[in-house]
């Protein structure tokens, strides 16, 4: 368990870390956040997750109150100070304390935060042996309504979708979007192979645009395997010769049944099980060093 989070640029004791309950962040979701891993003493992709953070900020016109590279540091130093070597990281912006109305210009200066501690998604049998997964009545938000290139605080159509998978007995929550179309899961993007060949939803279908699913696409195709953005439908995952899950808490995980029907012999796949590989080594071996 992480010792110190930073707070408005200062570690204090985790203990000691709050923000106003008139916070719109805690109000009405109104901020953005970013999960980050770290392995082997790095932090993953750190650049990328910065530029999303502040990509996010801009769009919902928040602005943050320090530079890329001060929020880079501090993340570093927070790691250091809760001796990471293998974790996870939270970083979060919020719009500040307010007013009990929506107005974000009637709120103060912006609140940011820094979590560094350990994360567990997935049981690790699941790696092993695959991961059963449900589809649910729960919908993506339409792209015109929310971006999904905005990594929100307010994550409710995300829950729900996962309160669902939870009382079907399933880990995972697929959602559709409006036209019915695979979209992604609660927190995780979602790939199937045919024909050794991968497919995964465009964002124009609800899709975030995640990091890890970009890190497994190029490992992918550096693995000789084409990959592309596509729609498609409950039905074809059904028939999908492989299907898994990539993101950044769950990493790459394979899905051996969907709705009660099992993927291909209901085992993980030969490709999924060279991308999981292949994605740890990649993993252990690049990033920002914490010391």
């Amino acid at each position: 368990m992480g010792k110190y989070v930073c707070l408005n640029g200062k570690l204090v004791e985790r203990d000691n870390a709050a923000i106003s309950v008139f916070d719109h962040g805690v109000l009405y979701g109104d901020g953005v956040f970013e999960g980050i891993r770290a392995y082997n003493g790095r932090v993953f992709k750190l650049d990328e997750h910065i530029d999303r953070l502040y990509n996010s900020a801009k769009i919902i016109m928040l602005d943050i109150p320090i530079s890329k590279d001060e929020f880079k540091s501090l993340i570093v130093e927070v790691c250091k100070a809760n001796g990471i070597v293998d974790g996870y990281i939270r970083p979060v912006v919020t719009r500040g304390a307010g007013t009990l109305g929506l107005a974000p210009w009637r709120c103060s200066n912006p609140n940011f935060f820094i979590i560094a501690d350990k994360i567990q998604l997935y049981p690790h049998e699941f790696y092993e042996n695959g991961l059963p997964i449900a589809t649910v009545a729960t919908r993506r938000n339409i792209p015109e309504a929310l971006s999904p290139i905005v990594k929100s605080l307010n994550y409710l159509n995300n829950i729900m979708a996962k309160i669902e998978a939870h009382n079907y007995g399933a880990e995972e929550a697929i959602m559709l979007n409006q036209d019915g179309f695979v979209a992604e899961c609660t927190g995780d993007n979602i790939f199937v192979i045919q024909h050794e060949k991968l497919f995964t939803p465009p964002v124009s279908a609800g899709a975030l645009p995640g990091i890890t699913r970009q890190v497994v696409i190029d490992l992918a195709n550096e693995l000789g395997y084409e990959t592309w953005e596509k729609l498609f439908s409950r039905a074809e995952l059904y028939i999908s010769a492989e299907v898994f899950l990539t993101g950044t808490a769950a990493e790459v995980v394979p899905v051996v049944k969907v709705d009660g029907r099992p993927i291909s012999d209901g085992t993980p796949g030969k490709i999924t099980r060279e991308l999981i590989k292949a994605f740890k080594e990649y993993a252990n071996s690049t990033g920002t060093p914490i010391k």
